[in-house]
């Protein structure tokens, strides 16, 4: 989006602040995107320029929420339809999904699946007034893996490399792929370590990948920098991926306990995203989701919050995604509801927030601070008096400072 230069000063903000228990009512002062002070003394120029004026009542502000584990080009459920898609079309509709996502409260998107520097550029030229993006490019997939989306009994072409991910097979050509795709501006690379839900062949449980690729892919991503993130479901799968360099996993529903401390002992991270199983349970069949994903949606929604009890018990630091595909979109801030089941509504924005910065590497998007991003949102309920506000509350969105919904 376009940012002009201007100023905005949020009076009687209770800043949320994830060091300290207690909430502050202080005044925040943002210039050119930036909070330049927090407390009642502006800065020495608060009065040049264009400036704002807003007045937050003593609503609750904190840090732009983080979507882990979006999809703005999971413009349907099924990935074979979405693959053959038309770009024009794709584009079109990740747009619409970009904008919603900021007027929820995310003012920051990690796409693991897709994305380019084309959408990259259309936000910071203000074509699309969204968050900021942050792309993997298409995740990496084995024949008959889970980003396979040819059904076992037809020969199809255009398989595996569309607008989501891409087959890839073999050490050799999944360091080229990897390395095209940091050369091409993919912040992450993902690749798929398990068997998945929508996809039509490839049981849900069996680890992918051998363990001379998955390492082949994270010694190129940590050369660069970068990291890895593993959709992964079973302990197995986990267990194959973080031992072989794997940063994030993504999903994680069948989650034991070994698994979960050998998570914690290689400091990786879990972003759940309950809500696509649940939203699949409820629309599925009416969006037409096949029967066989249905079945397996069912074994990984009852396990879903058991996971995250799981993950705490160990230490496993919990980010939050949403994975919400078509236009199951919609259902993007009920992620906190069912996490409310059992996190605190103090845990949730920590997850959304410090958590997801700290996977994105990118501390300075967590917090509220000086010299940290204006990226804000304001409740119009309080969610620590009021769990239900996460979801349920009207909010006032900021991003880079200036007011956006």
């Amino acid at each position: 989006m376009t940012h002009r230069s201007m100023g905005l000063t949020i009076e009687r903000a209770r800043v949320f602040d994830h060091r300290s228990t207690a909430v502050v009512e202080s005044t925040v002062h943002c210039r050119d995107g930036m909070i330049v002070a927090i407390g009642d003394d502006p800065p020495a120029d608060a009065a040049t320029g264009e400036h704002q004026l807003l007045d937050a009542g003593g609503r609750l502000v904190t840090a732009g929420l983080i979507d882990a584990h979006f999809h703005a080009n999971g413009v349907g459920l099924d990935l074979l339809e979405i693959e053959a898609a038309p770009s024009s079309y794709v584009a079109s509709a990740a747009r619409q999904r970009l904008e919603r996502a900021l007027r929820r409260g995310f003012t920051t998107v990690r796409d693991v699946a897709g994305g380019d520097l084309g959408l990259t550029r259309a936000i910071d030229e203000g074509l699309i007034d969204g968050p900021r993006y942050l792309f993997a490019g298409r995740a990496l997939s084995q024949t008959g893996g889970h980003g396979d989306p040819r059904p076992g009994h037809l020969d199809v072409c255009c398989g595996g490399k569309g607008h989501l991910c891409e087959v890839v097979d073999g050490v050799d050509d999944l360091r080229r792929a990897v390395r095209e795709r940091l050369r091409t501006g993919s912040h992450v690379i993902k690749v798929f370590a398990s068997g998945g839900v929508v996809s039509p062949t490839d049981p849900l449980r069996l680890s992918q990948y051998s363990p001379d690729e998955l390492r082949a892919v994270c010694e190129e991503a940590g050369r660069r920098e970068s990291y890895v993130a593993a959709h992964a479901y079973s302990p197995a799968a986990i267990a194959h991926a973080v031992t072989n360099g794997v940063r994030t996993i993504e999903h994680g529903n069948l989650l034991d306990d070994p698994t979960a401390a050998l998570m914690a002992e290689h400091g990786a991270f879990l972003v759940p995203t309950l809500i696509a199983y649940q939203a699949m349970a409820e629309r599925g069949e009416l969006l037409g989701l096949a029967e066989v994903s249905r079945i397996k949606n069912q074994e990984v929604l009852a396990a879903g919050v058991g996971s995250i009890e799981i993950a705490r018990r160990h230490g496993v630091r919990i980010g939050l995604g949403t994975d919400l595909m078509g236009d199951l979109e919609t259902e993007q801030l009920r992620e906190f509801e069912l996490r409310s089941a059992v996190e605190s509504a103090r845990d949730l924005l920590v997850a959304a927030t410090v958590t997801n910065a700290a996977i994105i590497g990118r501390p300075e998007l967590g917090v509220v601070d000086a010299a940290t991003p204006a990226d804000l949102v304001i409740f119009d309920d309080d969610p620590l008096e009021t769990r239900d506000a996460l979801w349920k509350s009207g909010r006032t969105v900021v991003r880079a400072g200036v007011v956006v919904a």
